[in-house]
């Protein structure tokens, strides 16, 4: 993979969250200053896999704080589909995993979210994205591929490791099979199946 040129752009789709999730108020933090009071803005790669949830998981629980605003960033692959960004198929079942992965943000974390659909290659497009956004930290999973498998096939996480050069990049193991979730959402008066 190579870097993307400065003056290529790319295209995107934002993505209407929904208005369930309250506008979060800037929290009174008198102690607070500068960075901290503002909050900060957090980059989190997703997709309909397992181990994007659990890196997402893991920024909620490990990263996230009151007052950051969390940018889910849904890469499409260019060769899915001409237009696949415009293709309301893709819109709608990606709106739907930020919709649901919004409000878990708001309800775990109480941080706000915004969310974005963007085509192209997937670590070069996050790599952009970091670039406009300017976030504190970048956080992708890995799809637990061995490491002759990465190499040969080449890694969204590694590509975002060694080309992302306006915030660090944390990546997150995938969950091994039979791991819990960070977040446990179980109630104690809730059967256990």
């Amino acid at each position: 993979m190579e870097a993307l040129p400065e003056d290529e752009e790319y295209s995107f789709r934002e993505v209407v969250l929904p208005s369930l999730i309250p506008v979060v108020q800037e929290p009174e933090l008198e102690r607070e200053s500068g960075e901290r009071r503002r909050g900060r803005d957090v980059i989190v790669a997703v997709d309909h896999g397992p181990n994007s949830k659990h890196a997402f998981d893991w920024a909620l629980v490990h990263f996230c704080r009151l007052a950051d605003t969390l940018h889910l960033v849904h890469a499409v692959s260019s060769s899915f589909s001409l237009q696949c960004v415009k293709n309301d198929v893709v819109y709608e079942t990606s709106q739907a995993l930020m919709e649901k992965l919004a409000i878990e943000a708001y309800q775990v974390a109480m941080v706000k979210s915004v969310a974005r659909i963007v085509e192209g290659d997937a670590g070069k497009v996050i790599c952009k994205e970091a670039e406009k956004v300017k976030p504190a930290a970048v956080i992708v999973g890995t799809r637990g591929r061995s490491l002759v498998r990465s190499v040969l096939q080449g890694s969204v996480s590694e590509y975002c490791f060694h080309n992302c050069k306006s915030a660090p990049v944390i990546i997150v193991p995938g969950k091994e099979a039979g791991d819990e979730s960070i977040v446990d959402w179980t109630r104690s008066e809730d059967p256990k199946p």
